[in-house]
Parts: C-alpha cells; structure tokens; sequence
C-alpha cells in the first residue's frame, strides 16, 4: 500500500476515507502520443484525396462555385479534422493522466481543458489484457486494456485503458490478483469469515 503521505494529490479529490492505493502510474509520452498515429494517419490520407478532389473540381470549367466547395469538403474531410484534433488532445492531456490500483476500484484520471475520474468497480471488469506494440516494446512499456461492459452506441465494445505504464506485466498481474482477492472477499458469506476478518470490517491486505 502507499502511504497517506506519500499519495500523490492527483488523487487526494477523489479518495474514500476508507481507501487505500496499491499502485500509482502515468503513461510515457511517446507511448501516449503514438495511441492517437493510426486515427491521425487515416485522417491525413483521407484529407490528401479531398485536396485532391478539391483541386480538380475548382479548375473545371463548369464546376460549383468555390464557396459551395470550401463548405463542403470542410464537413466531408471531418476524419482529417478528427485525426489533428485528437493529436492536440493527446498533447494536452498528458500532463494530466495518471492510473491508479486501489483495494476498491481501479482509476483514470485524464482531462485536457478540465479534470475527469472515471472510476472502474472489480466486480464489473469481465477482462483484461496486456499488449505491448514494437514501439512499446523499444520504451518498456504496454498498453492495460479492462472490458467493464460499456458498449459505444454502434454496438462495438469499449475499454478502459492504462496507456504506455512501464513495467506492463506486473501491473497486469497486480491488477489481476487484486481484482481475484476483492471479488473473494466481497462475494464471501459474511457469517463464515474468520474473528479477526470480521464482516464489513474486512480490511484488504495484498501481502
């Protein structure tokens, strides 16, 4: 556990009285940037084709008037928008992204204008992965992916990440046997505990 004293205030806002932090991180730089390369490279070749197409249909003789044009191409290359807007947020971000372990829940703390906590419960994570791309492997870092059953509106599956966290597959097992031993503990018929691990007392102890 880290101590009250040694707690970084990044997570001083958000703490229960009760709770107690097993692992603090924050994402390298590099890591956290390159997370945004494949949207950014989609949007710079799409936007490379509109400029193109733009450029043909304002030397035709007969093509629409400029402003019709301008107008719309700027809503059609909305993903080469998308691709430089999300890179100046990973940029802004950064500075303020940390993940946290605690005996209760997993934590994000992220945000580029303001600060935002999600807050991930155990007893919602049905999985978790650890990948490690080429450029991770060169920096010694990789990628925690949880799936806490949030799904995006088209239906696909959404995760909930520790981005570029050095030392990748300890914090994946430190993840994992926390999250086996606060699910045991809770799922645990309160009558059958041990005297000193009484009820709700329970104080949860990774040694």
């Amino acid at each position: 556990m880290i101590p009250e004293n040694k707690l970084p205030h990044q997570f001083r806002s958000v703490k229960d009285n009760d709770e107690e932090f097993i692992w603090i991180g924050e994402p390298k730089w590099l890591a956290f940037m390159i997370s945004g390369v494949p949207l950014l490279i989609f949007g710079l070749i799409w936007g490379v084709f509109d400029f193109a197409f733009i450029t043909m249909a304002c030397k035709a003789k007969n093509g629409p008037p400029l402003g019709v044009l301008v107008l719309f191409f700027s809503l059609h290359s909305l993903p080469f928008w998308l691709g430089i807007t999300n890179m100046a947020r990973l940029l802004l971000a950064h500075k303020n992204t940390f993940y946290a372990i605690t005996n209760k829940r997993l934590m994000i703390r992220s945000g580029f204008w303001g600060i935002d906590f999600s807050s991930i419960d155990y007893d919602k994570i049905s999985d978790v992965q650890v990948t490690v791309n080429p450029v991770e492997n060169i920096m010694k870092v990789g990628t925690i992916r949880f799936s806490a059953g949030r799904i995006s509106p088209d239906g696909t599956s959404l995760t909930d990440n520790f981005i570029g966290v050095e030392n990748p597959y300890e914090v994946f097992k430190r993840v994992k046997t926390t999250m086996v031993d606060v699910k045991t503990d809770w799922n645990y018929p309160n009558k059958f505990r041990p005297d000193e691990n009484p009820g709700y007392n329970t104080k949860y102890d990774p040694k």
